[in-house]
C-alpha cells in the first residue's frame, strides 16, 4: 500500500470527505487512521493547500478542500470510464443513461424501443427527456440526443439510425379551396403550417429539387412548436406542412395528406449524437446499436 498510485490518494481522500473522519475512513479501507492521514498529508503536498481542518474530535473541510472534492469527483468518474473503455470484460451496459429526443419521435418511436431495451438490460437506468428545441449536449449532461435533421457540434459523434425526409403535404380539402402550388416561390402565398424544428430557422424552407437547394419564406394564421399539433392542423385543412416522412407516412398512404411539390424534399436522417469522450461506453454502443435495429 505504500506505492499507491495519486488516483487512489484522491479517491481516499474522497472518502475521507465523506465520511468526514480518519477513523470511519480507515475502517473501510482496510488500513490504519495513521496511514490515512498520511496519504492526505502528502496531498496535500502535492497540490499545496491544505484540504482538511484536524481536531482530536473531528475533520472539516477547507474551501479549496471542497473545490479539490468537487475536481476529484470528475477525475475519479472519467478514470472509471477510461477503465470500462479499455476492459473487455466490461461489455454489459450498467448505470444511468441520459437521452433526449424531440416530443413526437421520442413519444411514437423511441420510447416503444427503450422500453425494449431496458427489459433486455436490468442493470440499466434509462431517463429520456422529450424536447422540441435545439440542445446542449454537454452541458445539459446527456449521454445521447436522438436527433432529426442536421448537426453541428464538432465534440460528437454522429450515427446515423435511419433514413428519413421532410416532404411538403397538406389536405386534399385545402388543396380543394386554395389550389395546389405549381413551384416552390407560390408556398409564400399560400398558407403554411410553421412548425419550430430543433435545427431549423422559425419560417424559413430550404428544399432539395430538381435546380438544387431553394429557400423559401412562409407563413400562416397557425404556427406551433411541437410536430403532432401541426401534423393534426394540417388534417384539419388549415394549410401546408413540411414533415418527416416517418410523421407523415400513415396519412399520406390513406389519402388524408397528399404530397405537394413532390420533387421537393428536405433531407433529415435520424441520428444518434452523443460525446467523443462517451464513444467506449457500453451503455451508449449498446442503446445507440439498438435504436439503428429497431428504428430503421
Amino acid at each position: 500500500m505504500n506505492n499507491l498510485p495519486p488516483i487512489q490518494d484522491l479517491k481516499l481522500f474522497c472518502a475521507v470527505v465523506r465520511n468526514l473522519s480518519f477513523v470511519a475512513t480507515a475502517n473501510q479501507w482496510g488500513c490504519s487512521p495513521a496511514f490515512v492521514s498520511k496519504r492526505i498529508s502528502l496531498l496535500e503536498s502535492a497540490l499545496r493547500v491544505r484540504l482538511l481542518h484536524r481536531t482530536t474530535r473531528r475533520v472539516s473541510v477547507t474551501e479549496d478542500g471542497h473545490t479539490v472534492f468537487r475536481w476529484a469527483q470528475r477525475i475519479l468518474e472519467d478514470f472509471d470510464e477510461m477503465s470500462r473503455a479499455v476492459s473487455s470484460s466490461r461489455t454489459i451496459p450498467h448505470g444511468l443513461l441520459r437521452i433526449s429526443t424531440s416530443t413526437g419521435f421520442g413519444r411514437k418511436r423511441v420510447a416503444p424501443a427503450l422500453s425494449e431495451l431496458a427489459g433486455l438490460y436490468p442493470s440499466l437506468r434509462i431517463h429520456l427527456e422529450l424536447l422540441d428545441r435545439p440542445i446542449d449536449i454537454l452541458g445539459e449532461g446527456f449521454d445521447i440526443d436522438v436527433r432529426i435533421g442536421g448537426v453541428y457540434e464538432p465534440h460528437c459523434i454522429v450515427k446515423r439510425i435511419s433514413a428519413n425526409r421532410r416532404v411538403l403535404c397538406a389536405a386534399p380539402a385545402y388543396l380543394e379551396h386554395h389550389g395546389t402550388p405549381k413551384e416552390l416561390s407560390d408556398l409564400g402565398k399560400h398558407q403554411c403550417i410553421v412548425n419550430r424544428e430543433r435545427d431549423l430557422p422559425m419560417g424559413v424552407w430550404r428544399l432539395a429539387g430538381p435546380g438544387g437547394f431553394e429557400t423559401v419564406k412562409v407563413s400562416g394564421p397557425v404556427s406551433a412548436n411541437n410536430g403532432e399539433i401541426v401534423h393534426q392542423w394540417a388534417l384539419d385543412g388549415h394549410g401546408i406542412i413540411l414533415r418527416s416522412t416517418w410523421d407523415v407516412s400513415d396519412s399520406l398512404k390513406t389519402g388524408r395528406l397528399v404530397r405537394v411539390l413532390p420533387e421537393y424534399y428536405q433531407d433529415a436522417d435520424v441520428c444518434a449524437v452523443y460525446p467523443s469522450h462517451l464513444t467506449g461506453s457500453a451503455k451508449v454502443r449498446v442503446c445507440v446499436q439498438f435504436l439503428g435495429k429497431k428504428l430503421n
